[in-house]
């Protein structure tokens, strides 16, 4: 994973990591939020969900602590980070300025 996980963030296109769990209720709350924008913003965004606990050492790498947690990364470089759960025009609003 961690070879694949570094060419995937390295894209042009801005790549949001949704690192959560299947147990977190939040984490249910926010994957058709996620949805929605992958909709509406079609290939402008890559969106990748990672379960904390099948990858804990990229969890760890990032300091994951809580699910979820967003990190937005562009051209290989993190420049967002939330956790929690953010509303869809929210998340929209991120992408769009990065």
């Amino acid at each position: 994973m961690k070879s694949n996980f570094n060419k995937i963030i390295n894209s042009k296109t801005p790549v949001l990591i949704d690192f959560h769990a299947h147990w977190c209720g939040p984490c249910k709350m926010l994957a058709p939020i996620l949805k929605e924008v992958k909709e509406e913003l079609g290939t402008a965004v890559k969106i990748i969900k990672i379960d904390v606990d099948k990858n804990q050492p990229l969890a760890e790498k990032y300091q994951v602590r809580g699910v979820p947690t967003m990190l937005l990364f562009k051209k290989g470089k993190q420049v967002w980070r939330q956790s929690g759960v953010l509303q869809k025009n929210e998340i929209i609003n991120v992408i769009k300025s990065h």
